[in-house]
């Protein structure tokens, strides 16, 4: 089945709701990687959290860039995501497998670290970009942007966030949901969604069991107690080109670039959230000398 994402809302009007199936996406960041099971959860967590918030709080053309810089091994995360249902992600060090946590589960925490930043870019196509940045609280990446929703957007939210990788690294499967309270929701209806949540199995158990992003929110809400507002399709996808980096090339000093042609023989630049591969003739950095 396609990855895909529901935005929602309760009948009474208290929450509004989005809740995502994203295995395809976090297998696609896996392979572009080459992550190794802990990565491969705080970069699919980071991803998906990143896909909700972004479906949640933006308009086309608006864009957002997530940065969760924590002080485990997996280093520096970043991830873009747009209004539009594709994400693109990264992350310091892929190469990271730790042993499980005391549940039997990927120690995400332990890869991400308990200290740091969490920041969140918005670029509302405005002369500048806005950024909001709250401390890492707990490293499972959840807790993380769920923080950052209360203090920094002042939203009142609960986001949970999953990766299943199986024993031969690959992804079985990825997901999450996002819900928040509006002004209409009382401190009750509040405190009892607390509780279900905190019996609701994790996300990525259910999606296990063949439910849909539907049927996760009826596990939280119950049938029939909320209705879907829009269905997209989302995915993993990077806009990177390599016009992009002509661009790029031609802001450097006429030195740098006379040094890559006498040296070198040409260029290669490589995209961090994809990994592909452009390469830059003698010819084409000639050109660019030319210009200047």
């Amino acid at each position: 089945m396609a990855d895909y994402l529901i935005k929602a809302m309760t009948n009474d009007g208290a929450f509004r709701m989005l809740a995502v199936d994203a295995s395809q996406l976090v297998r696609e960041a896996q392979q572009h990687h080459d992550t190794w099971p802990a990565a491969t959860a705080a970069l699919g967590r980071t991803l998906i959290g990143t896909l909700l918030l972004s479906s949640a709080v933006l308009k086309d053309p608006e864009k957002l860039t997530v940065r969760l810089v924590g002080d485990g091994p997996v280093g520096a995360i970043i991830a873009d995501g747009n209004a539009n249902g594709t994400v693109k992600g990264y992350l310091a060090s892929p190469h990271v497998e730790l042993p499980l946590n005391p549940l039997g589960k990927i120690d995400v925490r332990r890869a991400v670290g308990t200290k740091g930043l969490l920041s969140v870019t918005k670029d509302l196509a405005m002369k500048q970009p806005f950024t909001g940045q709250v401390p890492i609280t707990s490293g499972e990446i959840a807790e993380d942007f769920t923080y950052y929703l209360a203090k920094s957007e002042q939203i009142p939210s609960s986001m949970g966030l999953s990766v299943f990788v199986n024993q031969d690294k690959t992804v079985q499967v990825a997901g999450g949901f996002l819900i928040q309270a509006l002004p209409s929701a009382t401190s009750a209806q509040i405190t009892e969604l607390e509780q279900r949540l905190q019996q609701l199995p994790r996300v990525s158990d259910l999606l296990r069991q063949g439910q849909t992003p539907e049927q996760l929110l009826q596990q939280i809400f119950g049938l029939e107690q909320f209705k879907v507002l829009e269905k997209m399709p989302v995915a993993f996808k990077c806009d990177c080109s390599k016009e992009r980096f002509r661009k790029a090339l031609a802001t450097l000093a006429t030195s740098d670039l006379n040094k890559m042609i006498t040296e070198d023989h040409g260029a290669e630049a490589v995209c961090k959230f994809c990994g592909q591969h452009y390469q830059f003739t003698e010819a084409e950095l000639q050109a660019l000398v030319a210009q200047k």
